[in-house]
């Protein structure tokens, strides 16, 4: 481990709000979370000092809830730093956090409030609870709704109470402690099935600390790196990999204001490694070649030989390729193209990780042709989620890269993959059923893949 990492090894933290307070204890003074405020219209930052300041605001206020360990809360909104103080806080008193994804139908978020029996439930605005409440039955565990937006709603009747009046009811405290244990339930996340309703896959604290740790062996992760956080939260990817992961490594988050803004985003954040989807690189693919098509013939020809000859140099440096004179190009195509591509990136970014389904051919050659390290990956849900990926050193972008730290795979019956690893979820919420068709008596996960 180099010296300038400041990881914290899941026997340091334990639990996920284990993490949190090592991290506040190691970093006080240290940006933690970045984020637009729309009154300043400027990007603003938290130090993890006033991290735990929230957080103590917000246990306190769950506290008066009368909510008990094992408990659901579940959280419905867009990435944000309430998101992270929500879920922290929760987590501190034993709650399982139950994450929904903000543009879900009415009718799924009703099933998953039934089926999780959840009794405390954050949403954006009280528009967006009534949708909701429409397609609940009338008994239902839900007993108090925090409204984000809704900044004065109280309304006795239902026990709904705006977000901002319901903090207010909270007295400020000394930062919990952790008491929960590493193996207990920490969350549950619903994921589509091929047939049937949605299955809650339950994670523990360590399944999702072990994943994040293991994935930090295969690139250097530093203190000063930033991470823009666009992928909903809701996403198993973005919350182990662009939350937990960060925080294990002491690197600062900065929330995306919207996909729809993504590209300027990335010019005033500067992020230095970024998760996503293949979508959101193929969407930037899409842009680079119809503003290609808008110029001229010479600019089109240089651009695609600047593609062509940094995917030679790839090859090159992967070992994979023996020298070719056309690399000699190098260095005026970079000043030329490749470093102009960058600076619409923000012309800071170092890394980028791609995963959730497989990165075509095309946009892969692209970012690696134009010097962007992109390394895809591969998981489930079910396994925290990440079971491998690519190292920069040995980066073939048509393939998911080696099983991470501790996870073994092996080819089963019918060549399905099976995984057995700390990242394996404790089972489906529910479902013993669907349970034992995934998990095997010899604790192998058949992924279906």
């Amino acid at each position: 481990m180099s010296a300038a990492h400041d990881y914290i090894s899941p026997d340091q933290a334990r639990t996920l709000y284990g993490l949190a307070c090592e991290r506040i204890k190691r970093s006080p003074d240290k940006d933690a979370y970045g984020f637009f405020d729309n009154d300043k219209k400027s990007w603003e930052s938290l130090t993890w000092q006033q991290v735990a300041d929230e957080i103590t605001h917000w246990q306190q206020a769950l506290q008066q809830e009368n909510l008990r360990k094992g408990d659901r809360v579940a959280i419905n909104l867009r990435n944000s730093k309430e998101w992270i103080f929500f879920d922290l806080a929760a987590l501190s008193l034993g709650l399982v956090v139950v994450p929904l994804y903000p543009d879900d139908r009415p009718d799924n978020v009703a099933y998953i409030l039934q089926d999780a029996d959840v009794r405390l439930l954050l949403v954006n605005s009280s528009r967006q609870w009534s949708a909701i409440q429409a397609v609940l039955p009338e008994e239902h565990s839900v007993k108090r709704v925090l409204l984000f937006h809704d900044e004065s709603t109280t309304d006795n009747e239902s026990s709904t109470i705006s977000l901002q009046n319901w903090l207010d009811t909270a007295f400020s405290a000394e930062l919990k402690l952790p008491h929960c244990a590493p193996e207990q339930l920490a969350s549950i996340i619903y994921t589509s099935g091929t047939t049937g309703r949605s299955k809650g896959v339950m994670l523990s604290h360590h399944n999702m600390l072990s994943v994040a740790y293991g994935s930090l062996q295969f690139f250097e992760i530093l203190p000063d790196d930033i991470f823009l956080s666009f992928l909903p939260l809701s996403h198993t990817l973005e919350r182990t990999g662009g939350y937990y992961l960060p925080m294990m490594a002491g690197s600062k988050v900065v929330f995306s204001r919207s996909i729809p803004l993504l590209a300027d985003d990335m010019r005033q954040v500067q992020p230095t490694i970024m998760i996503a989807v293949p979508r959101i690189f193929e969407r930037i693919y899409d842009r680079v070649h119809k503003q290609l098509a808008e110029g001229s013939w010479l600019k089109r020809r240089i651009f695609k030989l600047a593609v062509k000859v940094g995917w030679k140099r790839f090859q090159y440096q992967q070992g994979r390729k023996y020298w070719s004179p056309s690399l000699l190009l190098w260095p005026l195509l970079h000043k030329l193209v490749v470093s102009k591509f960058h600076q619409r990136l923000g012309g800071k970014l170092r890394l980028a990780v791609s995963g959730g389904a497989a990165l075509p051919t095309h946009a892969a050659k692209l970012f690696i042709g134009l010097d962007l390290v992109l390394l895809q990956g591969y998981g489930l849900t079910e396994t925290s989620p990440v079971i491998s990926v690519n190292e920069p050193s040995s980066n073939d972008p048509g393939s998911v890269g080696r099983a991470i730290q501790g996870v073994e795979v092996r080819i089963g019956k019918d060549e399905e993959l099976e995984v057995k690893g700390p990242g394996n979820m404790l089972g489906y919420w529910n479902n013993h059923k669907a349970t034992a068709q995934t998990i095997d008596a010899d604790g192998w996960l058949h992924t279906g893949d």
